[in-house]
């Protein structure tokens, strides 16, 4: 029987990057994945859904011609073209996940399901392997909410839609997060008429109502049917097209569409794992982990979706290295989630770190607010792009506790918001730093601009600056 010092189980985001880093110190490590190597985030989620949407953006833009001072072309597409195209970037992108790659850098593939026999012992397929330490990665998979009818009429979610040889002419959207309005607003932009359905008062519920409202007239504007505090109860099919009957605050509303997406939260993948006779402890929301991200077994830690904790492929990453580092070493790190962005690949995107600003005066009291509008940015101006902002929460002393953009390349625009709230930088610095002109990251400046002109030209310095000017 083969021992290993370290056993992944899972080969998505979180199981790769341990198995790398684990095998690059010298560890024996096996590598248990019972599909394809690149889990979800190369085969169903992130690389394919954003594939996806580039084409909806281009097809969208060159419907925009007029708006640049071209002359409108001729505008259609080939829907099996465009999922080739993804697929191809699929492809480009999987090189670095291969088998070969990992194979090279010493890790032991293993293609079955692994099942606990104990804390120290895995069942792989017909194969029994010994392993000291173990790291579960098994990631979610979409949660099916129990509405009557639904498993019988039939559904779309994230994994299916990727496979798809035609488009539908209407779907109904159960979810208004990131993945329903990401498919909503790319579904759309190929033709097909949407409508989102969400069960709480607004849009994207994570995100700051400012921005969540602001994008839901973005969507109206192309055509996206919404409606929130609407919750589906039931779904019967009448011929073709599938009925979802739905209420909201007591008035039963009717939606008929050709399919169903779901798009209505995560569910662990635990199933098969045996945790039990290892000691592991889970429930309906993931894998049980402490701050080191070790399980109730000493010898056992989880990363990724499976742990419960915030679903996004750079969290996955983030904990992997961490987990390389805690499995492998006697000094142990906590996991930090303080300053953790996300971002929503609509268009606009909408990105994300810190607390909103409704959150933000719960727990401070009084806070202040800067905001920029890309409809005063130059760049985005030149660029056709000038809907959006940038909103940034502060401490009246200029701590940042919170930044949410809604524009063109949010999520790259935020970047340099994450790294002052990492480093503890005030909203000051931003403004001080010297930003390249033209650019859409001059709206971040310009944004910690307005606590300078609060501070100096509205407060008590206002007079001390009048009075100091009359000596220069």
């Amino acid at each position: 029987m083969d021992t290993f010092d370290l056993a992944v189980i899972g080969g998505g985001t979180a199981g790769l990057v341990t198995s790398a880093g684990a095998a690059s110190l010298g560890a024996k490590v096996a590598l248990i994945e019972r599909d394809r190597l690149g889990g979800e985030c190369l085969y169903t989620g992130c690389v394919p859904s954003k594939a996806l949407i580039r084409s909806a953006k281009v097809l969208h833009l060159l419907r925009r011609a007029a708006d640049f001072g071209l002359n409108t072309p001729e505008v259609s597409f080939d829907f099996a073209k465009v999922m080739d195209r993804m697929r191809l970037v699929q492809q480009q992108v999987g090189k670095h996940d291969s088998p070969e790659r990992f194979r090279g850098l010493g890790v032991t593939l293993f293609s079955n399901q692994a099942s606990f026999l104990s804390p120290t012992e895995l069942q792989v397929g017909a194969q029994r392997i010994k392993v000291k330490k173990v790291v579960i990665a098994t990631g979610s998979r979409t949660a099916v909410p129990p509405i009557e009818g639904l498993e019988q009429t039939g559904f779309l979610d994230h994994v299916s839609a990727l496979a798809l040889s035609r488009l539908p002419r209407s779907v109904v959207i159960l979810g208004g997060g990131p993945i329903g309005l990401e498919f909503a607003q790319l579904f759309a932009r190929f033709g097909v008429r949407v409508t989102v359905l969400e069960v709480v008062g607004q849009i994207l519920p994570r995100e700051d109502q400012e921005i969540a409202q602001s994008l839901e007239a973005i969507f109206r504007a192309e055509g996206i049917d919404i409606h929130t505090c609407t919750k589906a109860f039931r779904i019967e099919k009448d011929g073709a097209e599938k009925i979802v009957h739905g209420e909201c605050t007591g008035t039963a509303k009717t939606f008929r569409a050709e399919e169903i997406f779901l798009a209505t939260g995560r569910r662990p993948n635990v199933e098969g794992l045996n945790l039990e006779a290892a000691g592991v402890r889970y429930d309906g929301k993931g894998v049980v982990v402490d701050d080191t991200l070790r399980t109730t077994a000493r010898n056992i830690w989880a990363s990724g979706d499976v742990t419960g904790k915030l679903l996004f492929t750079h969290v996955a990453e983030y904990q992997a290295r961490l987990v390389v580092r805690n499995a492998l070493f006697p000094l142990t790190s906590k996991a930090n989630y303080r300053v953790v962005p996300w971002c929503t690949f609509t268009d606009p995107e909408v990105a994300r770190v810190g607390l909103t600003e409704v959150d933000a005066r719960e727990q401070f009291g009084h806070v202040k607010v800067y905001r920029h509008s890309f409809g005063d940015l130059d760049r985005a101006l030149c660029d056709g792009e000038a809907v959006g902002l940038t909103k940034l929460v502060c401490t009246p002393k200029g701590k940042i506790v919170g930044a949410h953009i809604m524009g063109p390349q949010a999520g790259d625009l935020i970047q340099e918001v994450v790294l002052a709230m990492r480093k503890g930088l005030p909203v000051g610095a931003l403004s001080q730093t010297i930003h390249v002109y033209p650019t859409l990251a001059e709206g971040v400046r310009r944004a910690a601009d307005l606590y300078y002109r609060e501070k100096l030209f509205k407060g008590p310095l206002k007079g001390i600056l009048q009075f100091l000017m009359r000596f220069a």
